[in-house]
């Protein structure tokens, strides 16, 4: 296998690491001590073809595969997280579903705008209490005439203030189990539907977090995503494909935490020479880079089977779950290089620490990543 990046990936990724230099990281601090929403690099980040990426370009995007998309997310992560989260929910969780499930008279309205990121949107599966048990969501949505009347909350929306249009999932057969949920496409708009606070967060503070209220919100029939009964099958599929963006979230926060603690051990001085030069802070930096190559082509692998169209499930899972866990422990100890230091706002490994929990708990929990494969290997034992 070739390793190289191609000549198209390679700019995209010189490109996208250019943005995160000079624009994202320097102002990614003060973004995420405020919770202001980077209005100014999104809308960037969209005129350079960012928030549709593996998009065809005749429905609004870039057209180019999911490898160059995750080599994006790491780039755009590793400058600023939240741009990276908000990136990631437009790309991952709703234009890759909607370009894969809706029907031809939806696309100019659900989809080319959000490819082309003009408009920006968000997925809402989650709910106050199911958590990573989606089957079991209580919002539903009843028939009445042409449309649907939806009842309920979902809760830990990303993009929610900022998102013009949401894929909601809701309960139309109750009694058919995961198999009677739908998804539909609401309008920021739509009569009944209303935000609730804005979540004050650990961390990718500079994306909005909030749980969505349906009090009888209307949604015309039209706008049912994929077939009836097949949500459940939209957001777990939808879900694969959205581990391979976090995990090269988690890889940015990463290679940022690191590199930030590389040159620093290179600075700091104690004892007469630099850190650096001392082999417990050297050996950490070895342990550093080795875990974030092996995620990094773990995850390339999983965007690279998506890409062929082949089953990618259990390596995008181990891609998340290694990314995830590697971003936590480079993380934590670039703290511990950084040592006092490492604590206080005035240097940014304590806000990459912050960004990196949310990485093994959004697009399904680490615990979950070990369901999903411990049950694809013993699958393949058995065959």
């Amino acid at each position: 296998m070739d390793f190289r990046l191609n000549e198209e990936q390679q700019m995209f990724k010189d490109t996208c690491a250019s943005l995160a230099d000079n624009t994202l990281a320097p102002n990614a601090g003060a973004w995420d001590q405020g919770h202001v929403y980077p209005a100014d690099a999104v809308k960037t980040m969209a005129e350079m073809g960012l928030m549709g990426i593996a998009i065809p370009e005749s429905e609004g995007g870039t057209g180019a595969d999911n490898l160059t998309y995750a080599i994006i997310m790491e780039e755009i992560s590793r400058g600023c997280a939240s741009c990276g989260v908000i990136m990631s929910v437009n790309n991952s969780l709703y234009c890759d579903p909607v370009h894969r499930y809706a029907r031809p008279e939806q696309r100019a309205t659900w989809l080319a705008p959000y490819a082309s990121g003009e408009k920006l949107g968000a997925f809402a599966l989650t709910e106050p209490g199911n958590g990573s048990d989606a089957a079991a969501m209580r919002t539903t949505a009843e028939l009445d005439g042409d449309e649907y009347i939806l009842n309920g909350t979902k809760a830990w929306i990303t993009n929610a203030y900022e998102a013009d249009a949401f894929i909601v999932f809701a309960t139309t057969d109750r009694s058919a189990g995961h198999r009677g949920v739908s998804a539909f496409l609401v309008d920021k708009d739509a009569a009944g539907f209303s935000l609730g606070k804005k979540e004050d967060k650990l961390g990718i503070r500079a994306s909005s977090t909030s749980q969505l209220f349906f009090e009888n919100c209307r949604v015309p029939a039209a706008n049912l995503l994929g077939e009836l009964g097949e949500g459940f099958k939209v957001a777990m599929s939808t879900l694969d494909g959205g581990r391979i963006g976090v995990a090269a979230q988690a890889l940015g926060i990463a290679e940022a935490a690191y590199r930030a603690a590389r040159d620093y051990s290179l600075e700091r001085k104690t004892f007469g020479k630099p850190i650096a030069e001392h082999q417990a802070v050297a050996f950490k930096l070895a342990d550093m880079a080795t875990r974030i190559e092996v995620a990094r082509l773990l995850t390339h692998q999983a965007a690279q089977l998506k890409d062929a169209k082949a089953n990618y499930g259990k390596l995008s899972a181990m891609a998340k779950l290694a990314a995830a866990e590697t971003a936590m422990w480079v993380t934590t100890q670039a703290i511990q290089v950084f040592g006092g230091n490492g604590y206080v706002t005035e240097y940014p490994v304590e806000r990459h620490f912050r960004d990196a929990k949310i990485t093994e708990i959004y697009e399904g929990t680490s615990e979950v990543q070990r369901i999903v494969i411990a049950r694809a290997v013993l699958q393949e034992a058995l065959r």
